[in-house]
């Protein structure tokens, strides 16, 4: 028996780490887990407010292709699961025919978004951009407590690429377009693809549930198989606020229900080889 392979692929402004419990819960249940950095990330969200390192001209394109390297190295195709960017990388991931399944929890839709009731995002020129404090707790750990939202900004907030953040519409007006090749780069429609689920907090202030079901929409004409799973009362740190356990815990029953389990039967070689 092999262990299926789990690649947790994070978002802007949040440091890796904030897939630490949903890493020790997959493993406990026997998956192999990996949580790749982005290029030149730091080992800690200390270290990434303090300098950013080499992401500061990182792009979508460029990210995208840092995972499907990563993903490609794999000897069996990985699940694939990622939030809010992660989320669109995922889907990105598993229409161009890479990866077992997907699940995308909070995903930017492909043409990008801007957060709801928050100001303008100057993605323009290098560098990066912070999220301060007062606009995680609005936009981020707005369904979840004062000093549990205090707590989360400390352990896993870190700045994002301005290159990133532009690729992702948080430099355009909320009336303007989203861009077309993004929205092309999405095959909705693709039969071949592995399955995928759509997760949404009904409270999210950067990726409305509006805006998951309407992602959901585009795939209406799939035969694959495609979910979508709401939670109620939930903001964009579903994945590492406190309530986050109920939400793997429907992530890995979904696995299951699609027969992707913990561990899968090596092939039998052929007898006389």
């Amino acid at each position: 028996m092999k262990q299926t392979p789990v690649v947790l692929i994070h978002g802007a402004w949040f440091h890796r780490s904030s897939w630490e419990g949903w890493a020790e819960q997959f493993a406990s249940h026997g998956y192999a887990v990996s949580v790749p950095g982005w290029p030149g990330e730091a080992p800690t969200a200390a270290g990434a407010r303090r300098g950013p390192g080499l992401w500061h001209g990182l792009g979508l394109a460029a990210l995208t292709a840092h995972h499907e390297r990563i993903v490609r190295s794999f000897d069996d195709p990985p699940v694939l699961i990622g939030h809010s960017a992660g989320g669109l990388i995922a889907r990105l991931l598993l229409g161009a025919g890479l990866g077992r399944a997907a699940v995308a929890l909070a995903p930017l839709p492909p043409g990008g978004a801007r957060p709801v009731g928050g100001s303008r995002q100057d993605g323009s020129g290098p560098g990066t951009e912070p999220l301060t404090r007062r606009r995680f707790r609005h936009l981020v750990a707005n369904a979840v407590g004062e000093r549990e939202a205090a707590e989360l900004f400390e352990r896993y907030a870190v700045p994002a690429p301005r290159p990133l953040l532009a690729d992702l519409g948080f430099d355009r007006p909320a009336a303007e377009p989203a861009a077309a090749d993004l929205d092309a780069a999405v095959d909705a429609a693709g039969p071949a693809r592995g399955p995928l689920l759509l997760v949404s907090g009904q409270e999210d202030r950067i990726v409305p549930d509006a805006v998951t079901r309407a992602v959901y929409k585009l795939y209406g004409d799939s035969p694959a198989v495609t979910d979508l799973k709401q939670f109620a009362d939930r903001g964009h740190s579903l994945v590492f606020d406190g309530g986050r356990r109920a939400v793997a815990d429907h992530v890995l029953a979904w696995l299951a229900a699609n027969g992707i389990g913990a561990a899968t039967q090596d092939r039998a070689r052929p007898s006389g080889l």
